[in-house]
């Protein structure tokens, strides 16, 4: 019982923060069909970020992670503004800004390493402590992962589905031109989708780096991750991209746990392999068809 127990947990609170990261990269390809390769440079900001405001300038910790969060979606937001946004209809533009957002990725990236060094910390926004269930270990740190990660993943889905900005996202992802003809504000719509984005991806950050430690390249695991999900669920699929998020995140928790943890990335592949041989448009997307 007690195992059952820690692997669940341990999928689970995997599963929630893949849920943040792969959710933001959905709602950007879905919306603007753009593949943002700084995703996980953001995850990495937000998580320095709220070390910088806990560990050296000594800020609550609640205000620490909400800066950090804040902080990866004001880079984000940035990055649309100095160049997404100009770049938007234009020739190829879903190869060029792929390239594109690489090379931000790694300039910032390179950023945090003169800033910081590669040597790794810890993050100081964790809460110490376990209580116990049935016999089993509980850390704190684990149970505030998922609560947090719980309230921004309804707060998004209530954004999504119950105000008319999220009608405006879902309109403009169908068909911009449309959308535009109704009044809506497409280019504040793509903005406000990457402030959300590198939003949720900061606080993936925070809490991945809770877990593990902080380092320049922290970011990368996690985003090859968040893309595969992402096919997995179907290019541009939010709910679908949370379903998905969830099933491999328990699925690599069981891996690590009666396998070992370095066949969890490989053994998921493979997973993703066989979804795509049956299902090519992901579990939840929908297989377009061109008429002629």
């Amino acid at each position: 019982m007690d195992a059952v127990i820690q692997v669940i947990l341990s999928g689970l609170t995997l599963g929630a923060m893949y849920a943040l990261g792969s959710i933001g990269l959905a709602l950007t390809y879905g919306t603007m069909r753009m593949f943002n390769m700084a995703h996980g440079v953001f995850m990495t900001l937000g998580a320095y970020c709220a070390y910088t405001l806990a560990g050296q300038m000594g800020l609550p910790l609640w205000l620490s992670f909400l800066g950090g969060v804040m902080f990866a979606g004001l880079v984000a937001g940035l990055m649309h503004l100095a160049m997404v946004r100009h770049m938007l209809g234009t020739r190829d533009f879903e190869i060029n800004i792929l390239v594109a957002t690489a090379g931000v990725g790694m300039l910032l990236q390179d950023l945090v390493l003169k800033a910081y060094g590669a040597y790794p910390f810890a993050q100081p926004v964790q809460i110490e402590g376990v209580f116990r269930i049935l016999g089993s270990s509980i850390p704190y740190q684990s149970v505030a992962i998922l609560v947090l990660a719980g309230i921004l993943l309804g707060c998004m889905g209530l954004i999504l589905t119950k105000t008319r900005f999220g009608l405006s996202i879902r309109a403009t992802a169908m068909n911009r031109e449309a959308a535009q003809l109704m009044g809506v504000r497409t280019e504040h719509t793509y903005l406000t989708v990457l402030l959300m984005a590198g939003a949720l991806a900061g606080a993936a950050g925070v809490m991945i780096s809770s877990l593990s430690t902080l380092s320049p390249e922290m970011g990368t695991n996690p985003a090859v991750r968040a893309f595969v999900i992402c096919v997995v669920a179907g290019l541009g699929s939010v709910p679908g991209a949370g379903i998905a998020a969830l099933i491999l995140g328990l699925f690599e928790a069981v891996v690590q746990f009666y396998i070992g943890a370095r066949y969890g990335l490989p053994l998921m592949l493979g997973l993703v392999i066989i979804v795509l041989i049956f299902r090519p448009a992901g579990l939840f997307g929908r297989q377009e068809v061109i008429r002629s």
